[in-house]
């Protein structure tokens, strides 16, 4: 019998899709063709941790994802999703040293975002610095705040 790493986000997309197929089977339809993610989020090991902020100009996303290359790191946009995946390897035993103990997680992860309709999409950067990905992401002029000032009389 093979082992089979237990990922709790397996089972929260078999009862998302649970409930699609009932809703479904009632004429609603809940989602569109979501298949690529839905497998995606199967495939990946973990998540790395997430910061999501914003200020007036920008949008901005930091990922902790030490210990992988960031040629190993893929970011895409698309219809209002940003999808950041990749791998993190695991060492090799080496010589005559062995592992006691791994903490860490390793494979591959997986992230998504739903962004807001009003940003410059061309203009979306990203970097990575010790361990740590940062993606800026520019808000549009009509989603910047507009600030008045109002003379007293």
């Amino acid at each position: 019998m093979a082992i089979v790493k237990w990922n709790p986000v397996r089972d929260l997309l078999d009862i998302e899709r649970e409930f699609d197929r009932m809703l479904n089977s009632f004429g609603i339809r809940v989602r569109s063709d979501e298949e690529d993610a839905d497998s995606n989020f199967e495939m990946a090991e973990w998540s790395p941790l997430t910061d999501i902020y914003e200020d007036n100009d920008n949008f901005k996303l930091k990922l902790d994802i030490p210990g992988v290359d960031k040629n190993d790191v893929k970011i895409s946009y698309s219809n209002g999703q940003l999808t950041i995946n990749g791998e993190r390897k695991q060492e090799k035993e080496t010589g005559n040293s062995k592992f006691h103990r791994v903490e860490r997680t390793y494979g591959k992860f997986y992230r998504s975002f739903n962004l807001p309709q009003k940003i410059q999409e061309d203009k979306i950067d990203a970097e990575f610095k010790n361990g740590q990905l940062v993606i800026n992401i520019p808000k549009s002029e009509e989603a910047k705040p507009n600030q008045i000032d109002i003379k007293i009389k």
